[in-house]
């Protein structure tokens, strides 16, 4: 079984703590990952607040890829709506070449209306936006060629250096709802679980099987998905449980925040994005639902951990999981503590699992 390692560049220290020390903190951290033996390093794409600082994933993948030899590196997401698909090709080239072939590609519509108002992006076209980007990019990792779309209307151009192999088998998509779904199964995509299900709850019916099947026939399946979430390890059960659900309570009121969560009526105007008023949440009742929505952690002991892991192998059938390891404002020394427990008591265990499929297996087909 893979095991990665996911970060969202979460600061949320507060403004005490400056930026420039968070963020090469947290790119050492992301470096110490291949020394502790995590297979992947993940990094999401989020712009203008501390709820995720890491506004350009490839970048700071770039960056990783120098100082390290053998994790593989991975966007948790690219948001596709955001970007021109000439650079976005480029860079992503750029990385599997600077990196060996070690790039991982996940792709998102985005959500947050703040982000797209700063970026200058029309919300209401980001269904568009994001087909016609994957329709113009992926075709362009194959094929070394790019042209074409009604939004972009791309010139035919060849890209300049080549792509140096395929990336079939190491594509993936985060935001399968909607009109998400077909698109993503039109390019071969795996789903990435970013959003566990609580505990003791089923996860949500598997909707992008049947339309996986609709693109590609009866009885044909997607790739198996690969699993995110949020894990606190520690040797005491209580400790373990009791900060594992204020850091997650913590990161859920950021993200509430980030995407205007506690504003009524924001998304009942924009295109494709009307059934996120269902998450509307009312300023006084954050505090009740962030501590609830805390009790979601996959937190205990290493032994609670791995049972729980189990448990999701189970639900999911993954070829790999990727946890955040430390998230919410978690001080740095307690990250550190967070990542080496893991690494040394969790994830030994994990990876002796079989996976039917894995990320690992292609990456050993492509060499």
């Amino acid at each position: 079984m893979h095991v990665g390692f996911a970060t969202g560049f979460a600061h949320q220290r507060g403004n005490s703590y400056s930026d420039v020390q968070f963020i090469r903190e947290e790119l050492d951290n992301c470096v110490l990952a291949e020394e502790l033996g995590y297979d992947s390093v993940w990094i999401t794409e989020h712009h203008f607040s501390d709820y995720s600082m890491s506004n350009d994933p490839l970048q700071l993948l770039s960056y990783i890829a120098g100082r390290t030899r053998r994790v593989k590196l991975g966007t948790q997401v690219i948001v596709a709506p955001w970007r021109d698909p000439v650079r976005l090709a480029e860079m992503i080239i750029n990385l599997d070449i600077m990196s060996n072939g070690r790039a991982l590609l996940g792709f998102g519509g985005g959500l947050s209306p703040m982000e797209f108002e700063g970026l200058r992006v029309d919300q209401n076209q980001s269904r568009a936006l994001y087909d016609e980007v994957l329709e113009l990019v992926i075709p362009a990792l194959e094929t070394g060629m790019i042209e074409g779309g009604e939004i972009f209307r791309q010139p035919r151009r060849e890209l300049r250096p080549r792509p140096m192999k395929s990336f079939e088998g190491r594509k993936f998509c985060g935001s399968l709802s909607g009109t998400s779904m077909r698109a993503a199964a039109r390019h071969g995509f795996g789903n990435m679980v970013l959003m566990l299900p609580q505990r003791g709850k089923a996860p949500p019916p598997d909707l992008y099987t049947s339309v996986w099947q609709e693109v590609h026939g009866p009885g044909s399946q997607p790739p198996k998905p690969i699993v995110s979430g949020n894990y606190f390890v520690d040797e005491s059960a209580d400790r373990a449980l009791e900060l594992g659900a204020r850091y997650l309570a913590q990161t859920m009121r950021g993200a509430i925040a980030n995407y205007s969560l506690s504003e009524k009526g924001r998304f009942d105007t924009i295109k494709g994005y009307e059934h996120y008023d269902k998450m509307y949440v009312a300023p006084d009742h954050i505090d009740d639902y962030v501590a609830e929505f805390g009790k979601q952690v996959v937190a205990g002991t290493p032994q609670m951990v791995i049972e729980q892991m189990e448990e999701l192998k189970r639900l999911y059938d993954p070829q790999a999981f990727f946890p955040h390891v430390y998230f919410g404002g978690m001080p740095q020394d307690e990250a550190l503590r967070s990542m080496h427990m893991f690494a040394a008591e969790v994830m030994p265990e994990v990876k002796s699992w079989t996976a039917d499929v894995s990320i690992d297996d292609r990456f050993l087909e492509l060499a």
